[in-house]
């Protein structure tokens, strides 16, 4: 019997980029209508039980509030602290409990603290936050019947799923981080409200993916050099400062940083990542941001490295998975049913 965990970040699509963009925002009852809809999905394809992290919105519970619902929902037993580590938290200790596919609901950041949590567990991503490039936007429905599939043991893994590629960042040699999707170094030295959202306080970024459809700093990347999720190694790339975009050998590039601001970005160099490959950084006094936000400082005595492996989670594709399951007659009920 399958057990699907459930992480649904009631912060996610709130930050400060509502404010300095575009951006939308996802309340708290379209939240729960996602999760509700991911439950129904999951019990029509034959999964009993869900086990959540609990969130300071109750998203689950309230989801879980439905005439149609027979699924057995836990909880873990564990406090919750409003912060990425209530997510980091939740992942490991559903590892240990055997949960056999997490479906979060949140942005890059979520799916990073559930990947620091525990790198191996297949997820079905679902995304709720702007400048997302590892979860993907899918119904909540059709993500509940992946998921389920998956976790009922219906599906093979292999066959409907990608090895996520992940940015180790060492500091002095030492892992200090990881991030999904970007690493991007910053001129200022605070952390502030954590959401990278001005450009031009950055001066160099490292990418897993650089995809030329997404929103934010992979965009960027993407007009430099296509890398997808299943591309081998990343791309890196320099941001030139005002003294450095009249110099020869820059580039200039149109890229839409976050919903509604699509700016001219001078790439001053850049270069493709191979897998393994560790790229040192010039030492310097900087704040390092993953995924979107910003997390440590380093100071110029400190030798920054980042490094992309293929090491991170499987990620179920859902069109895939679908496709797979009805050519393979798994939605055909027996007579009767």
């Amino acid at each position: 019997m399958g057990l699907v965990g459930m992480i649904a970040n009631p912060a996610a699509s709130k930050d400060i980029r509502r404010l300095v963009a575009q951006g939308r925002v996802v309340p708290d009852w379209e939240k729960v209508n996602t999760v509700r809809r991911v439950m129904l999905g999951l019990q029509s394809v034959g999964v009993k039980r869900v086990l959540a992290m609990p969130d300071s919105s109750n998203l689950v519970r309230r989801a879980s509030d439905d005439p149609n619902l027979s699924i057995s929902l836990e909880f873990l037993d564990m406090p919750s602290f409003n912060s990425e580590g209530d997510t980091v938290r939740a992942a490991a200790l559903m590892a240990e409990q055997g949960v056999d596919c997490l479906v979060t609901l949140g942005g890059d950041g979520t799916n990073r603290a559930a990947v620091v949590g525990c790198r191996n567990l297949p997820m079905v991503a679902i995304s709720t936050g702007t400048n997302n490039v590892f979860p993907a936007m899918v119904e909540g429905t059709l993500a509940g019947l992946a998921a389920g599939m998956v976790a009922e043991g219906k599906l093979d893994l292999s066959e409907v799923s990608q090895s996520s590629k992940i940015m180790n960042v060492y500091v002095d040699g030492e892992l200090r981080d990881i991030a999904l999707i970007d690493v991007a170094l910053s001129k200022e030295r605070f952390v502030a409200t954590r959401a990278i959202w001005d450009i031009n306080t950055l001066f160099e970024v490292f990418l897993t993916r650089a995809e030329p459809a997404s929103i934010g700093l992979s965009s960027i990347g993407a007009r430099l050099a296509a890398v997808s999720l299943a591309d081998e190694g990343g791309l890196r790339y320099s941001i030139a400062g005002p003294e450095e975009e009249a110099l020869s050998g820059s580039r200039t590039v149109l890229a839409p940083i976050a919903p509604g601001v699509v700016p001219a970005v001078v790439i001053s160099s850049w270069q493709r990542m191979a897998d393994g490959e560790r790229l040192a950084v010039e030492k310097r006094d900087c704040m390092v941001a993953l995924d979107g936000e910003r997390a440590f400082s380093v100071n110029r005595s400190q030798q920054l490295e980042v490094e992309v492996i293929r090491d991170g989670p499987p990620v179920i594709d859902v069109d895939l998975a679908l496709k797979i399951a009805s050519s393979q007659g798994l939605f055909n009920l027996a007579p009767g049913n």
